[in-house]
């Protein structure tokens, strides 16, 4: 038993690696094969046509291969890794600001009173930061802010932990624009990230309103009967614990940080505009978050060597993520240099050649489901699975936009729960709820965001 307790989940660079490694084996075992490709002008890029698969000479993959492959990704994903940083860049630029945190602050205390409308006033602001920028760790703090107010106004942990858990991860489930999530995943399937955007935005609405009521409802009903909390036995001890803690009023709102909040709004608007309209991708987005980091830090009263410091600070931060781009598309690297990808792809069309486009879609929503337990980084199973998935979405007669949103509504809906999640496991400690109780607080919702996702997918394919 205490062996068991010790055991961790590889981080997502090695489970990554081993992916490469098992691919590289496979590369000595597996028939190669290629198909004839052509260009799809609305696509813009060569796509593999259906039937046309033939054998053709091996290539296994060895040791060296193994090692080159997530270097050579690294630099077939710079440009998207570079945006990625500036991303990064400008969101601790904005954070440094104190805009965001006093935002939401203000929020909480323009509602004193009136908790009731906190809870569906808070969970949208932090909806709309999962949908834009995938907002995941910078939620921490706001845990630690909320839950003495919930709880002095007679909630308990779990709804304040759910306001902005839940809040937060419908917003990455239903991802309009996120940069880790949907453009990293429209870019790997070759198409941009406009494409589905309404498919997407129906999501959203559909799970936020459903999440919000469930998060309301469950917390009327505990403020009127307490002993009805998950955990209504640590009633006494979260109050105990939580009461002492900093009010909301400490942080002020000032016109400055209405300015920068409403900059921030803008930036994105703009990316969307770019990408739908201006023809813009990696370089113009790049271009446009630098220029939106310095406006800020002149607005935000930031000296140039705080930018800087700050600036650098957010890039550090989302490194990993462009490690584990590289790292997911040396897999890709692998099965195209050791002439499986073709095989693969083969298998994938003989599979589905008897089935629908309804069946199909919901077939991508359960294997992402699956995927994402073991890599729950949205943007390495991004990197992982579209190269492979986005082709079989040609030969079932999907958009590739549909299966895009089948696996970030998969793997929004695993991050809700997921204890390989760092935010998921940092939220319930800090909640000082089980991962057990915040199951069964929550397994109604998910099957209901379940429902809402594949309804919406097989309505969408038909």
């Amino acid at each position: 038993m205490k062996a068991i307790s010790r055991f961790k989940l590889p981080s997502a660079y090695t489970i990554l690696f081993i992916i490469i490694a098992f691919m590289a084996a496979m590369t000595w075992v597996v028939p190669a094969g290629q198909y004839e490709m052509v260009m799809n002008e609305d696509l813009g890029r060569e796509i593999a046509v259906a039937g046309t698969y033939a054998a053709t000479e091996a290539n296994p993959q060895g040791f060296l291969d193994i090692i080159s492959a997530p270097i050579i990704g690294i630099q077939k994903t710079i440009d998207l890794g570079l945006f990625i940083l500036f991303i990064g860049g400008y969101l601790m630029v904005i954070t440094a600001t104190g805009a965001i945190d006093s935002g939401i602050a203000r929020a909480v205390v323009k509602l004193k009173g009136k908790e009731h409308l906190m809870i569906p006033a808070l969970m949208l602001c932090f909806a709309a930061g999962g949908t834009i920028y995938g907002m995941a760790e910078e939620t921490i703090p706001f845990y630690i802010l909320l839950l003495p107010v919930m709880i002095a106004a007679g909630y308990d942990a779990v709804t304040a932990v759910a306001i902005v858990l839940i809040g937060s991860g419908i917003g990455v489930l239903g991802s309009t624009i996120n940069p880790f999530a949907t453009v990293i995943a429209s870019d790997a399937s070759g198409i941009p990230f406009t494409e589905g955007m309404m498919l997407r935005l129906v999501i959203l609405v559909l799970s936020f309103v459903t999440a919000c009521a469930f998060v309301m409802r469950y917390a009327a009903k505990v403020r009127q009967n307490p002993e009805l909390s998950v955990v209504a036995d640590l009633k006494q001890q979260n109050e105990q614990h939580f009461l002492h803690q900093k009010d909301a009023q400490t942080l002020e709102f000032t016109g400055r940080h209405k300015i920068i909040l409403t900059i921030f709004g803008a930036t994105f608007a703009i990316m969307v505009w770019g990408v739908a309209y201006g023809g813009w991708w990696m370089n113009e987005m790049s271009m446009l978050f630098l220029l939106a980091s310095i406006l800020v830090a002149l607005i935000g009263g930031l000296s140039e060597e705080q930018f800087a410091e700050k600036f650098v600070d957010g890039t550090r931060d989302l490194l990993g993520v462009m490690l584990v781009l590289g790292i997911a598309r040396g897999i890709g690297i692998i099965m195209d240099n050791g002439m499986i990808s073709g095989t693969i792809l083969h298998w994938g069309e003989t599979v589905l050649a008897d089935v629908n486009s309804v069946l199909f879609v919901n077939l991508m929503y359960g294997i992402h489901i699956i995927l994402s337990f073991l890599i729950p980084s949205t943007s390495g199973l991004a990197v992982f699975s579209m190269p492979i998935i986005a082709p079989l979405a040609d030969f079932a007669g999907v958009g590739r936009d549909l299966a895009v949103t089948a696996y970030q509504s998969a793997s929004g809906w695993v991050n809700l729960i997921t204890p390989t999640s760092g935010v998921v496991i940092a939220a319930l400690a800090i909640g000082r709820i089980s991962i057990v109780r915040w199951i069964k607080f929550i397994a109604p919702l998910l099957l209901a965001l379940a429902v809402i996702s594949m309804v919406c997918l097989s309505l969408a394919a038909l």
